[in-house]
């Protein structure tokens, strides 16, 4: 059931979707943006983010289990502090940028206004604002008429953003917004798990332990800096329970198919878990306890 996830792209770039608005009290001071010793490839990076489990297919599986919309899964934007740093903003960035995803699935549109707004305020916080077509991806966003060309436009919007931030040091922030996309996504998997007993929804939550693999492979290069190191250690925290996990590989019949007029053979696998429910009553437990403190809940 894993899945190579640009998906992830459309909740992340969903960012700042609700018209200019003033940054009211928001401020980056650039001085609190180092970057550390280690670096990751472009390619590497794109390769690790290509692969991280996107908060729409999590919203999406929840939906077609009939699980009605809770707005108790969700962060509440309103309290989103006004006075934080950088690495803050960018992580609650990212996580509120899930929550859209989970209400553009329910199609939520009229509480999907207050995330874009408090979302558009964080963007341009972060002097990032600029990269996006805010009112195309508005209207897509809140009619939720057309996912595909919502996804382009974001994609296209994550890479300029993602460029530029590498361009003036900042990679470190990119590196925050995807932990809060990922850490966001888990809560609310998390949290639907706790009501709801699905085999999918289970294997989903499992397999999220390749996924933190390689998120902390992306702020371990900048461990140096005293704040991600802190989230490092709440992330490790995690890992240590997923250690009890077992994951699996299948390989199938290779099958053939014609692509662009050419034919392929493409080599199948499925994936399984194996996690007690100790264990995940374990990370259930503490995503909520680590999610919650980062949002400051």
């Amino acid at each position: 059931m894993i899945k190579n996830s640009s998906l992830l792209l459309v909740v992340l770039l969903f960012l700042a979707a609700c018209g200019q608005r003033p940054s009211e009290n928001l401020e980056v001071n650039m001085n609190d943006v180092e970057v550390g010793e280690l670096q990751i490839s472009s390619e590497t990076m794109n390769d690790i983010i290509q692969n991280i489990a996107s908060p729409i297919e999590v919203a999406a599986l929840i939906s077609s289990m009939n699980i009605p919309f809770s707005t108790s899964y969700l962060a509440d934007p309103d309290n989103l502090s006004t006075n934080t740093t950088s690495f803050e903003m960018a992580y609650s960035l990212g996580a509120l940028s899930a929550d859209l995803g989970y209400l553009n699935i329910y199609e939520k549109t009229g509480t999907a206004v207050n995330y874009l707004s408090s979302i558009n305020r964080l963007a341009d916080a972060l002097q990032i604002g600029q990269f996006f077509d805010f009112a195309t991806i508005k209207r897509l966003a809140t009619t939720s008429s057309n996912l595909d060309s919502l996804m382009f436009i974001s994609i296209n919007s994550f890479n300029n953003m993602d460029d530029y931030l590498r361009e003036t040091d900042r990679s470190n922030l990119s590196a925050l917004m995807i932990a809060g996309v990922w850490m966001e996504g888990l809560f609310l998997a998390t949290q639907v798990a706790v009501q709801n007993s699905n085999e999918e929804l289970k294997s989903m939550i499992g397999e999220q332990k390749l996924i933190l693999n390689d998120l902390l492979l992306i702020l371990n290069n900048y461990k140096n800096e005293e704040v991600i190191q802190g989230y490092i250690d709440d992330f490790e925290t995690i890992k240590k329970i997923y250690d009890d996990v077992k994951i699996t590989y299948e390989v199938g019949e290779p099958q053939a198919i014609e692509k662009d007029g050419m034919l392929m053979v493409i080599q199948s696998e499925s994936s399984h878990v194996m996690m007690s429910d100790d264990t995940l009553q374990r990370i259930i437990q503490v995503t909520q306890e680590i999610r919650n403190l980062h949002m400051n809940i």
